[in-house]
């Protein structure tokens, strides 16, 4: 499974920077696209330039409803619609609307952890006020988490793991998390986006802190 990060606050050389994120995934049955960043222009840019073509994804999962998660989505359907797209029941009635108006696929609704293909998951939506889907991604060295903004917190975002399961890494963002002593589980943390405490878990965990950015790649085996 290969994961491409074509949005975010920083860029690899020849890529553009923006405020928010989105990572694609190839999978061994399915192309997803998470997230869409703020800026569609952007975002089709990125992928242009790192070869990915937006044809090919065939599900888009949105983590939140927040504007540098979502943004991006019109630009992007304008140029693919045949996808389905995956966002929290939470999302209102109107923008669930907007959306499949704009794409022969379906818009699914999440409430609680399920599968989407093979060894990727949904949590499910979690959280209060801010409700908040991230991914579980299995493989053989464990399962990684990928986080938009970690809004219900890294701890309850993990609640969605088995008891019994091995933990290897997180990719995302953490947003002003403070849970320090709880990224200890993780064999490898890829943080960026909004993560305000980049440089104090650098500082704690420096043999397993990635910093990401716009063309960061990550394989995770299967």
């Amino acid at each position: 499974m290969k994961l491409t990060v074509v949005y975010d606050n920083e860029a690899s050389s020849g890529l553009r920077d923006g405020w928010g994120f989105a990572c694609y995934i190839e999978s061994e049955d399915m192309n997803i696209l998470f997230d869409t960043g703020w800026d569609g222009e952007i975002l089709l840019g990125n992928m242009f330039s790192l070869d990915i073509n937006p044809n090919d994804v065939d599900t888009i999962i949105i983590s939140h409803h927040h504007w540098d998660h979502i943004g991006g989505l019109p630009t992007f359907l304008s140029i693919n619609p045949d996808v389905d797209v995956i966002v929290p029941h939470s999302f209102s009635c109107a923008l669930k609307k907007e959306i499949q108006a704009r794409i022969s696929g379906k818009v699914i609704e999440i409430r609680s952890k399920r599968k989407i293909t093979t060894n990727i998951y949904t949590t499910g939506e979690l959280g209060v006020d801010l409700k908040e889907q991230s991914l579980i991604l299995k493989s053989k060295q464990g399962s990684t988490i990928l986080s938009g903004c970690s809004h219900p917190t890294l701890k309850i975002t993990m609640t969605s793991l088995d008891d019994n399961e091995n933990i290897f890494g997180f990719i995302g963002g953490l947003h002003d998390s403070e849970e320090f002593d709880f990224m200890d589980k993780f064999t490898f943390i890829a943080a960026g986006h909004c993560t305000k405490h980049k440089d104090v878990i650098k500082n704690i965990y420096p043999g397993i802190f990635e910093n990401i950015f716009a063309g960061y790649v990550k394989i995770l085996k299967q």
